[in-house]
């Protein structure tokens, strides 16, 4: 079993690799391959089996919006094979993960908490076969402005092209939380109740703003959205195995 993340830039430090590892570690019972695809590998943990990240052409004015995620469909991606799973640095996992490789399907993904009626994915969470479907990846570089004018980000163009093939399927919502939309009380309640973990969660999904640091302390991110301190993130977003 292939658990992999992808770190470039400086948008997250190395403590999130060194983190999510941890994570990962105490909550599988099966034995695992942890791997980082990125750029610097310096201060990575050495339980953390460091690859090159792979190249992908973009413009040096190209927004991110998660495009280099799409390499993961190489062929003879980082010389793996086998059912993987792929997990974003800023996820935060409060239960056992060995679900997330028992569920059938070919290709499964967190469904987009922010637009629920869409079949859209969040790829902070996903599970593939490598080496299946590196047409979603050749087809992006030929044709990557043109898919970029049609989508708003890689996940979106993911979707839609699994879902082409009838492959797009998602995990049971319970499992992968928003923290956003599913942990925080509704905006009247955020002033009396603090964010907490639904029921039957294992992987809790950061997306926008806040990252589990300001959500540990209360800070949303946005002058809009009131949040309590999230100490019981702590808990878990640890280095600690």
């Amino acid at each position: 079993m292939n658990i992999i993340c992808m770190k470039w830039g400086d948008k997250f430090t190395v403590e999130y690799v060194n983190r999510l590892y941890a994570m990962v570690s105490r909550n599988m019972d099966s034995k695992f391959r942890f791997i980082c695809f990125t750029e610097n590998s310096l201060g990575i943990r050495p339980e953390v089996e460091v690859q090159e990240l792979p190249e992908l052409a973009l413009p040096s004015e190209s927004p991110e919006r998660g495009w280099r995620k799409l390499t993961v469909f190489k062929k003879n991606f980082g010389g793996l094979s086998g059912p993987t799973l792929f997990l974003d640095l800023d996820v935060v996992i409060v239960g056992n993960l060995d679900i997330f490789f028992s569920q059938p399907g070919d290709f499964l993904i967190a469904r987009d908490k922010k637009n629920t009626k869409k079949r859209e994915g969040n790829s902070s969470v996903f599970r593939f076969e490598i080496g299946k479907y590196p047409q979603i990846l050749d087809y992006f570089e030929e044709n990557s402005e043109q898919v970029k004018n049609e989508v708003r980000h890689e996940q979106a163009y993911l979707s839609r092209e699994l879902d082409k093939l009838g492959k797009l399927e998602f995990w049971n919502e319970s499992c992968v939380p928003s923290f956003k939309y599913n942990c925080c009380p509704s905006w009247i309640k955020s002033w009396v109740l603090a964010p907490s973990i639904p029921k039957g969660a294992r992987v809790i999904l950061f997306h926008g703003l806040p990252n589990p640091p300001e959500a540990i302390i209360g800070r949303s991110g946005k002058w809009y959205r009131h949040i309590q301190p999230s100490p019981w993130i702590k808990d878990y977003w640890t280095t600690n195995e």
